[in-house]
């Protein structure tokens, strides 16, 4: 029979990789005819038989062993855990797994751990998450870092970020997540949402993008939180809220992202003001209406000043969402039913003013900022072929059509939408 114990060999590299080699020679230089046999048991049984299953990363079981020791009070072994990750590791591999390797992460980081005590605090109770939180601090500065003095109430929830209003009339409510995973963002990415909607359209794309970037999803006039203005409305009108917009925002030029609406709106102040940008996206969106266009729109208006938006709600989310969504996803067909039925009327009315006005067709050739048109093969309210026409006319513009979408692309195939965004940046800038 083969002497070697390969089960406690394949365990002591385990225990290793995760708490480093110092804190295992320690452990095991203490090991005496009392608890030499846990040591062997808690070796072979912790560390091989669970640490050593390629079910799940080290990292994730790391954030495992994170949590529970939390919920459960065990401080010591919490410490331990928690000092051996934020140190970084030993560098080791577990050697198992998809992601096995020389470079297997399985180190934390302070955001890491932020994240997970926030979510402990919910299940295992402030006082336990408030004691790890003082622990971790604790551990942070002893592993020679400090932490920079922020008030709680300057902090946002980074998956809708904090709001702030502008000071141009309209005053127009604005979000702004910070890049999570850099203190210089690669890019101010500016949003601007569709007819109907709201800054919460972005949610899901925005959060991604924030990664490494800072992102500005704001309310159109009469949108969402923002301020509605008497009568009709431009699109010239909207370019200039835009601007003042970015005003307020004290930055140098943006990649505007615009679907629908916001795609014309980017149209308008590409011509207009095309220092302020650096790259602009127009999805799902249109240079102008024909006359059949034109009288849809009006009797979308007369039917809006008659009976209200609600007489409008079921045929636009007919266009707003394919019928293979409404029947996969009837709960978010109906959220976003309900934030087109609460916009102000007066803002919705003036907004279907701008577009219905909307003609950038014979101005598109003086768009020279880097240009990214995506279009739905759904569509129906800006079908493919509006797309393209915009994207014929301005110059070097590239096209991207997502296959299986209607007007709101960037709900029903975001990570698509997203994929070529992405691609465009890294291409242009």
């Amino acid at each position: 029979m083969d002497p070697y114990d390969h089960d406690l060999e394949r365990g002591l590299g385990n225990r290793r990789a995760i708490l480093g080699d110092a804190w295992v020679d320690k452990s095991a230089g203490g090991a005496n005819s009392f608890n030499a046999d846990f040591q062997n048991f808690i070796t072979r049984y912790a560390w091989h038989e669970v640490w050593g299953r390629p079910g799940l990363d080290a990292r994730t079981r790391r954030l495992i062993v994170l949590a529970i020791t939390c919920a459960m009070g065990r401080w010591e072994e919490f410490e331990l855990h928690l000092r051996a990750s934020l140190a970084g590791g030993s560098g080791q591999s577990l050697g198992v797994g998809d992601d096995a390797g020389d470079d297997a992460p399985t180190a934390l980081t302070m955001k890491d751990v932020q994240e997970l005590l926030i979510q402990a605090a919910i299940y295992a109770g402030v006082p336990a998450a408030n004691t790890a939180m003082a622990i971790t601090a604790r551990v942070w500065r002893e592993l020679g870092h400090e932490l920079a003095p922020q008030p709680a109430t300057e902090v946002a929830h980074p998956g809708c970020g904090r709001s702030f209003r502008s000071t141009g009339i309209p005053a127009l409510h604005y979000t702004v997540r910070q890049p999570r995973e850099r203190a210089v963002p690669l890019h101010t990415i500016v949003m601007s949402h569709a007819l109907g909607c709201d800054a919460s359209l972005w949610d899901a794309l925005a959060n991604v993008l924030a990664a490494q970037h800072r992102v500005v999803c704001f309310d159109h006039r009469g949108h969402g939180d923002s301020e509605a203005m008497a009568g009709p409305c431009t699109m010239a009108d909207l370019a200039l809220d835009a601007q003042q917009l970015l005003d307020d925002l004290q930055c140098g030029p943006v990649v505007w992202v615009g679907i629908s609406l916001g795609g014309m709106v980017g149209q308008e102040l590409a011509i207009r003001d095309p220092k302020r940008l650096k790259a602009l996206v127009i999805a799902n969106s249109t240079s102008a209406y024909d006359e059949a266009g034109i009288a849809a729109w009006r009797q979308r208006l007369a039917t809006i000043e008659a009976d209200g938006i609600e007489a409008l709600a079921d045929g636009t989310m007919q266009r707003w969402f394919s019928a293979a969504f409404h029947a996969a996803q009837p709960a978010t067909v109906a959220r976003w039913r309900r934030r087109l039925v609460s916009t102000s009327r007066h803002g919705y009315l003036a907004a279907c003013h701008a577009v219905m006005n909307h003609d950038t067709t014979d101005r598109l050739a003086a768009i020279t900022t880097p240009t990214l048109v995506i279009a739905a093969s759904l569509d129906q309210g800006t079908p493919p072929c509006m797309s393209q026409a915009i994207a014929d006319a301005v110059p070097n513009a590239r096209m991207v059509m997502i296959e299986g979408a209607a007007h709101l692309s960037v709900l029903e195939q975001e990570p698509m939408f997203r994929a070529a965004i992405e691609r465009f940046l890294g291409e242009v800038l």
